[in-house]
């Protein structure tokens, strides 16, 4: 089971998302059976937050000096899955997710979703730094996108 912190320090998350906790707990139950840690309480942090401070973040954690849309901390290097895990912190700018800022609130959440799912791989140790990693994490966002879709349609 997944037990996922969400936090905000951005108000117009509000507008977009009515209840940011229910909508993350709803995606994590539709994760592939791989991914949900039945019998285990895998958790996480998500902050909800804007390019004004992801850039903070980005220029004092990865020393680019610019927004971007997530960041993910795994918690541990090499990822040992036990009956309780921490597996780390993801934070999300809504600046980009809300671009356009004439897109539909279902497009705005499928955006999000996809980007989620990207951190959640990213605190699995998933990478993409070389082009296999990359065809391997891509590979498993759309199985994971496509399991969330399926169920929550």
């Amino acid at each position: 089971m997944i037990n996922i912190k969400v936090f905000s320090e951005e108000r117009a998350w509000s507008k977009r998302l009515k209840d940011r906790n229910f909508f993350f707990k709803k995606i994590c139950k539709a994760f592939p059976k791989k991914y949900r840690f039945l019998n285990k309480k895998v958790s996480l942090t998500l902050l909800l937050s804007n390019n004004k401070n992801i850039k903070k973040l980005n220029k004092n954690f990865r020393k680019k000096n610019k927004p971007t849309d997530i960041l993910s901390f795994p918690f541990e290097k090499k990822l040992k899955i036990n009956k309780e895990t921490y597996i780390g912190d993801i934070i999300i700018s809504y600046d980009f997710i809300d671009k356009p800022k004439s897109q539909k609130s279902i497009i705005f959440k499928k955006k999000l979703i996809k980007i989620f799912i990207h951190g959640f791989l990213h605190l699995l140790n998933f990478d993409h730094k070389k082009y296999n990693d990359y065809k391997k994490m891509l590979k498993e966002e759309k199985q994971i996108y496509q399991s969330i879709i399926q169920k929550l349609n």
